[in-house]
């Protein structure tokens, strides 16, 4: 009589070792790109830092699912109490101020950015950095329009004036994009195998 093998909770879900190993890994990725500058215009509590730079990474890179989880892994472990957000802080604070938009709408702008990816590598299109860019920009305008809504409401300000403040971070994230499309088709180039799903 010959017996089955259990599969383990791991591949169970779909995820290997590896896969929680990237997703660890930009978790990580994020915290350390947190480092912040206060910006000369907009409203106070609002820094500017390199974080959108990982999470566009996060999403191209690692896909949808991946990319969304490591976002919010992050996200999570901040909530915790590591001070790993903007300026060192940590905690639900953070959540409850005009950074609040922004925080909550990380994890959707990796899953828009790996979602477009994917799609196009689906149908075996290359990803190239203008794909990335596409999908990019998507998230891009969840996060401007979410954080806009944090500031309108901290600053007591209609929603059109939020998205007033928010608008000169624009600029600076398309930046931050341009590079991440362009270190992500490097990347899906050495690796294409990288978006395949495993069993």
């Amino acid at each position: 009589m010959t017996s089955t093998s259990t599969p383990t909770g791991t591949a169970r879900s779909g995820m290997s070792t590896t896969d929680l190993a990237l997703i660890a890994t930009f978790a990580a990725l994020i915290a350390v790109c947190a480092v912040s500058a206060a910006l000369p215009f907009g409203v106070n509590g609002v820094p500017i830092t390199l974080q959108m730079l990982a999470i566009f990474l996060a999403g191209a890179v690692l896909g949808a699912v991946r990319g969304f989880l490591a976002v919010t892994l992050y996200v999570v472990v901040g909530a915790a109490g590591l001070p790993i957000f903007a300026g060192g802080q940590a905690g639900l604070a953070p959540f409850s101020g005009p950074t609040s938009g922004y925080l909550l709408a990380f994890p959707v702008a990796a899953l828009i950015t790996g979602f477009v990816v994917e799609r196009f590598a689906a149908r075996g299109i290359a990803v190239t950095a203008l794909v990335v860019i596409v999908g990019g920009v998507l998230g891009e305008a969840v996060v401007t329009l979410a954080g806009a809504a944090s500031i309108a409401i901290t600053a007591d300000v209609s929603y059109a004036k939020g998205v007033g403040f928010a608008l000169p971070y624009v600029p600076a994230d398309l930046a931050k994009l341009a590079i991440a499309a362009v270190i992500a088709a490097a990347v899906h180039r050495a690796f294409p195998q990288l978006l395949t799903r495993r069993p």
